[in-house]
């Protein structure tokens, strides 16, 4: 497949879920690579932030794979617990455990033929990656309970967010497994590296949800709505986007959005559940420390580049992730508020 050319907007193949629109350079580069290795029948390692799309990505590969008429079959590592990942993936036989009580084959024998989504495979206990070491390297693997061999024909696609070379390097996650999997790993570009693509996506989720409310017409956004769009640091990705365009939409009182809410838990009242505890009165004495006590046992350096991205973290949030907001609290130029976002760019990242 050629170079997309600049201005390109990508669909989902026709059977695939959801949506993979954009035109930015990092989403054509991307589409472009995951079109690339699509074609080669080998593991793919999907790497990204939450809601940045692992696993429309992963369909779409599979579906621009020579194993697009087979199974595509997903499974979150995160939603079950360790002792039950490996029943899940391998099956298991008849009385191998308390309640098994019919023989069930398992995600790796549904998924024959086709290819089979591991999202969140960093969450996957040492036993269940040692069988899956097996089942790349032999396409075999036994039922929990069974000694006799089931083979296969599997893809596998992971995903995570987690540094699964860090996870090898303290014994957390099999170096070996890692090395077969990682044939070819991909970075899914956050939304604050495709800027071209917010308001692209952002009609877009406006559109189907005038459609679901039945209204005659699309609301249009403001100039106001659409610099605090471009200029939010979008720490949930696309995932957050929908939500908050749909929230716009719904509110809207007329055809124009102008009014954008990024975090629906601000209190009207003054207070934010962020706030954890109401502010009343000082701290106790014992409570109360300077910035020496907090930074004074670091080297200087390692200080001061601890205070900038508090400060800086402090800031987006105080201002919800507007960035013009922030520069002006921190006394700073637009610019040079971007050049520490882009030097501690961890702070825009949320746990999942």
């Amino acid at each position: 497949m050629g170079r997309a050319r600049k201005g390109t907007s990508y669909a989902s193949p026709a059977n695939a879920p959801g949506e993979a629109l954009g035109q930015s350079e990092p989403f054509l580069q991307f589409q472009e690579q995951l079109s690339r290795v699509a074609r080669v029948d080998r593991p793919v390692l999907l790497i990204g932030e939450r809601g940045t799309g692992k696993e429309l990505a992963a369909r779409r590969l599979h579906f621009l794979s020579q194993r697009w008429s087979g199974p595509c079959v997903t499974l979150n590592c995160a939603a079950l617990s360790p002792n039950l990942i490996e029943s899940e993936l391998f099956g298991y036989e008849k009385g191998a455990f308390t309640g098994a009580e019919v023989r069930r084959s398992g995600r790796f024998e549904a998924a024959s033929g086709g290819t089979l989504f591991l999202d969140e495979i960093g969450n996957i206990p040492m036993e269940a990656q040692e069988k899956i070491l097996r089942v790349v390297e032999y396409n075999s693997f036994e039922r929990v309970g069974s000694t006799t061999s089931v083979e296969v024909d599997v893809r596998i696609v992971g995903a995570t967010n987690a540094d699964l070379p860090a996870l090898a390097q303290k014994g957390e996650f099999k170096r070996d497994l890692l090395d077969r999997l990682s044939f070819e790993v991909l970075f899914l570009p956050p939304l604050r590296a495709r800027e071209e693509d917010i308001m692209l996506l952002a009609r877009h989720f406006a559109g189907r949800m005038a459609y679901e409310l039945g209204l005659e017409k699309i609301p249009e956004f403001s100039g106001r709505a659409i610099a605090a769009l471009q200029e939010y640091g979008w720490p949930g990705n696309i995932r957050e986007l929908k939500n908050v365009v749909e929230r716009a939409v719904y509110s809207a009182d007329d055809d124009v959005i102008d009014q954008i809410v990024f975090d629906p838990f601000i209190s009207p009242y003054g207070t934010t559940f962020h706030e954890g505890v109401k502010k009343s009165g000082s701290a106790p004495a014992e409570a109360q420390t300077t910035l020496f006590d907090t930074f004074g046992v670091l080297p200087l350096k390692e200080a001061v580049k601890e205070l900038e991205r508090g400060m800086l973290l402090k800031a987006l949030v105080e201002s919800r992730y507007n960035q013009r907001k922030a520069a002006k609290m921190l006394g700073l130029s637009y610019d040079q508020l971007r050049g520490m976002i882009r030097k501690y760019d961890d702070v825009l990242k949320k746990e999942d």
